[in-house]
């Protein structure tokens, strides 16, 4: 049974592949001496088998690498955490993003993040929502959701722009994700072009508000194809209970599959992204 270095938990790296189906892999960055390694194992063949998930008790900031006895936004210590810009509130509220008053946290980060094209977008998770995505992170972001469908419906040039489109769609349908109810099985499919039919006009008033502040083309209505997500489970629990290495440091049994960013056992599941920079060791 391979058992792999000590590393620190990043969260799961995915990608489509030509059938649609989602291909995970978890990486960990390895410490030796003064450098990190990056270390990947693929997921998908270890379904069916026992995978076990060992907390070793520590962990390490993953941007300035310091032992923080709490992980903090997954993954970083309390100093980070209330001076980084990928931190702070606006990131789950975009549309409170204040980067054009001059009040970032950094500035350069915000460029490169924030004042960039993002997606509005309507997936079916656990049932109908809505969502923003950097143009960059299309299907990644889907998939960290579970997203069975996604439809992209609008461009924008910033995240605060296309935070002001998702709260006007959010006063009519969903804007998070049930979990529990994602990971119990697949959706029924929704006609999410139809669902973006019934809505754009109800935004209409919100949308031409937007425009007149941003200029005509800042919100630019887009038609695309919906993209269909299948991922790699073999059963899905009628039962939810999750894991957490604060309290069980060793996660282990017969990995029935994993879907969004939720590895999911035989007895439970476990967010892999919720506990970046816990430092494990993997058995399979």
């Amino acid at each position: 049974m391979p058992i792999s270095e000590i590393g620190a938990i990043e969260k799961l790296t995915a990608q489509l592949d030509t059938n649609n189906l989602v291909q995970y892999q978890l990486p960990l960055a390895v410490i030796n001496s003064d450098t990190t390694e990056k270390q990947s194992i693929a997921l998908n063949p270890i379904i069916g088998k026992t995978l076990t998930l060992n907390f070793h008790g520590k962990i390490a900031c993953k941007h300035c690498g310091k032992t923080t006895k709490k992980s903090y936004s997954q993954g970083f210590c309390y100093p980070c955490m209330i001076t980084l810009a990928q931190c702070d509130m606006c990131i789950m509220k975009p549309e409170t993003c204040h980067h054009h008053l001059g009040t970032c946290r950094e500035p350069k980060w915000g460029e490169q993040h924030c004042m960039v094209d993002h997606y509005v977008y309507l997936s079916n998770t656990s049932a109908l929502k809505v969502g923003i995505t950097r143009h960059t992170q299309i299907p990644t972001r889907w998939i960290d959701q579970g997203a069975t469908q996604a439809l992209p419906i609008f461009k924008v040039s910033t995240r605060l722009q296309s935070g002001l489109v998702e709260t006007a769609l959010a006063e009519y349908i969903g804007d998070k994700t049930n979990w529990r109810a994602m990971l119990k099985g697949s959706n029924d499919a929704i006609d999410l072009k139809a669902e973006a039919k019934v809505l754009i006009p109800q935004i209409k008033e919100r949308l031409d508000d937007i425009s007149l502040k941003f200029g005509d083309d800042a919100v630019q209505l887009l038609d695309e194809d919906i993209v269909n997500l299948n991922y790699p489970v073999s059963q899905y629990l009628t039962k939810i209970s999750s894991f957490n290495f604060d309290k069980t440091p060793c996660v282990s049994g017969v990995l029935l599959g994993i879907k969004g960013q939720y590895l999911i056992f035989e007895k439970g599941v476990i967010n892999m992204r919720k506990f970046s920079s816990y430092q494990i060791s993997v058995e399979y």
